[in-house]
This record gives structure tokens, C-alpha cells and sequence, in this order.
């Protein structure tokens, strides 16, 4: 028979089995084969709630839908923002002002982080036209972007979020504008669109290359959005995309080629 010894280290071996079979995702990669035209996907987690799944040529991202993309409660809290936000609320009642609030040190890491997460759900989202949680995951990176601009006292870790706040802004214009086309309010998808470029237009420039490429490629971004608002096409990927496939249909590999960027930039 073997010893009491050798049946411990049998469990043990077994036990580490099981536990490497329950990490294992081959079977949901298997079931579920990369495929870049079909890599998005909403379902309904075991206990019932909505979630996003995004398949990469590797694995399997999950985001939560409502609050953090990622699910966790800082403090509490449905997101860092609200944190903060709800610290600052207390402040002011406290001294009667916010003068002299400032935001601690974890905090701006925290938020930094938290608006990365927000980042990647809502370009996901968009790509999907889930127009109306962009909007939201958007207005919640602009009013972070508010927090650090008014409170956060280092240039470097308040511009290393603002340098985006181009894009934010033409990301949150272009889903209010989409939903207000589907609808067939083109007048106000125009007022949308042409206020999210004096926005951009009207922000105070700061030391970045990043923030004076996101500034002309945003402006320039809402105003071919604006071009498909007049044609009445909801989706302003889609006559591109259709330029594309004649041009390689007519072998016009220039013209695909300056496409091709125009889409990722759209795009991305």
C-alpha cells in the first residue's frame, strides 16, 4: 500500500491539476475562434448582468458595462472620479470655497488609470454604435479631465490626461451627433459638431506634440463627420470603407492606401 506520504503528494498533485483546469481558457478560446470582423460580443455573466467581451488574437478581455470597466469599487465608490468628486463635495461644503483643494498624489495615479480603462470600454463601444454608453464613458473621462486641470498641481501628471482631452471631446461630439442623425435631427448633429470644434479649438494649448496632434486631427475628424451628417449617412466609416473596396477593385492601390489610413485614423 502506498505510504501516507506518497498519498499526500498523489492529492496534491491532482489538486493542482483540478485548480490548472479551472485557470484554463482554451476551451472558451477554442469556442470562440479570433476572427477581427467578429471580435465583439455582449453577454449575460452567470449571475444575469450585461457585460463586454472583446476577443484578441490571444485571449479574451471582459469589461463590466456599468461603472469601472473593470468592476472594482475604489473605496467604495463606483469609480476613482466619484471619490474624489465626493472628497472635493465635502471640501467645499467644509471651507465654504474649493480654494485650496488639491488632489493627493495616489489620487491623480488613480485617475490617470481609471481614465485609461474608461478609454479602452468606450472604443469598443464605439465600434459596436452602442452610441449612448460612449456618451457616458466619455463625459466621465471629460469631467476627470476637469478635476486634474482645476486641482491636480503637476504639470507633468495633469497634461499626461489632457494632451487627450482633443480626442475625449470629438469621441463624446461624434456618438451625440450619430444618435441625434439616427433620429433624423440633423440640424442639431451640425450644433453638436460644430461646438465640440470650437471646444477643441478654444483649449489652452500645452506643452505637448500629442495634444497639438490630437487638436488637428480632431478638428479634422469632426469636420469629415460633419461632411457624412450632410449626406445623411449615420455611420462615417461606412462610405470610406466603400471608397476602399472600389479602389482595390480597380487596383487604385494609391488611393486604397490613403484610405486605409483615413479609416484607422477614424478609426482609432
Amino acid at each position: 500500500m502506498p505510504s501516507t506520504h506518497a498519498k499526500l503528494l498523489t492529492y496534491t498533485i491532482i489538486q493542482y491539476y483540478i485548480e490548472d483546469m479551472d485557470r484554463d481558457i482554451s476551451v472558451l478560446l477554442a469556442d470562440w475562434d479570433y476572427d477581427p470582423d467578429n471580435s465583439t460580443r455582449m453577454i449575460n455573466a452567470v449571475d444575469g448582468r450585461l457585460v463586454l467581451q472583446v476577443r484578441r488574437p490571444l485571449g479574451i478581455e471582459q469589461f463590466e458595462l456599468s461603472g469601472r470597466p473593470d468592476g472594482k469599487l475604489p473605496g467604495g465608490h463606483t469609480t476613482a472620479l466619484e471619490a474624489v468628486e465626493g472628497r472635493l463635495r465635502a471640501y467645499t461644503e467644509e471651507m465654504g470655497s474649493d480654494e485650496g483643494f488639491e488632489l493627493e498624489s495616489g489620487e491623480v495615479k488613480e485617475l490617470r488609470d481609471e481614465g485609461i480603462l474608461f478609454y479602452y470600454r468606450y472604443i469598443v463601444l464605439f465600434q459596436m454604435n452602442q452610441f449612448t454608453r460612449v456618451i457616458d464613458d466619455t463625459e466621465h473621462n471629460l469631467r476627470l479631465c476637469n478635476v486634474l486641470r482645476n486641482y491636480c498641481t503637476g504639470e507633468d501628471d495633469r497634461n499626461s490626461v489632457l494632451q487627450f482631452e482633443p480626442y475625449i471631446i470629438r469621441m463624446h461630439a461624434t456618438a451625440r451627433a450619430m444618435m441625434h442623425v439616427e433620429v433624423e435631427h440633423i440640424d442639431l448633429a451640425e450644433t453638436v459638431i460644430n461646438n465640440a470644434i470650437e471646444q477643441i479649438e478654444g483649449l489652452e494649448p500645452i506643452e505637448s506634440p500629442a495634444f497639438q496632434f490630437e487638436r488637428v486631427r480632431s478638428v479634422n475628424y469632426l469636420r469629415s463627420v460633419m461632411e457624412q451628417v450632410h449626406r445623411r449617412n449615420p455611420n462615417p466609416l461606412e462610405d470610406l470603407k466603400r471608397e476602399l473596396e472600389l479602389a482595390v477593385e480597380h487596383e487604385d492601390y494609391e488611393r486604397a492606401a490613403e484610405l486605409r489610413d483615413r479609416i484607422r485614423d477614424l478609426s482609432s
